[in-house]
């Protein structure tokens, strides 16, 4: 099972769109939950602190809804893998005796110090910054891809 925690809702239909597409596709590998968490609004001129606290009590939030998953937060700062590679990372987590792969979208600010800890891998798409309502579609297509890679179906390169 794949289960996406991210903060913030999605709003435009386009991306809602897409992601149906893919969430209706990943069906035929795998059960997929989506949990979209309320953001917290970031102030205009925010200090470290309040970022940091908001990050914080948004973290608080997503490990509430974490039990014994593997967990797989999406950082800058982790590690970057092709899809080949990404669709390897799964089958070594399924095999590995979890039953589910919790992927892991932040705010505008990104994660907390305290999800980056309980996280068991840190994945990077890109060094560049998406806006996390896209991200989730990219995300989705990435699983996607991943699960045709390992039933040995094609999919376009």
């Amino acid at each position: 099972m794949i289960r996406i925690i991210s903060v913030g809702r999605i709003k435009e239909k386009y991306l809602k769109d897409g992601m149906d597409e893919y969430i209706k596709r990943l069906s035929k590998f795998t059960k997929l939950e989506m949990i979209e968490l309320k953001d917290i609004p970031v102030p205009d001129k925010a200090s470290l602190s309040e970022e940091n606290e908001i990050k914080k009590e948004e973290g608080k939030e997503i490990l509430s809804r974490i039990k014994d998953d593997y967990v797989i937060a999406l950082d800058l700062k982790g590690e970057m893998l092709d899809s080949v590679s990404f669709s390897k990372k799964i089958e070594e987590i399924n095999t590995s005796g979890k039953s589910k792969i919790t992927f892991v979208i932040g705010g505008s600010l990104g994660l907390s110090k305290e999800v980056i800890d309980r996280s068991n891998y840190q994945l990077s798409f890109s060094p560049m910054t998406f806006p996390h309502q896209l991200f989730k579609l990219i995300l989705l297509e990435q699983i996607y891809r991943a699960y045709k890679i390992l039933n040995n179906e094609t999919y376009h390169k």
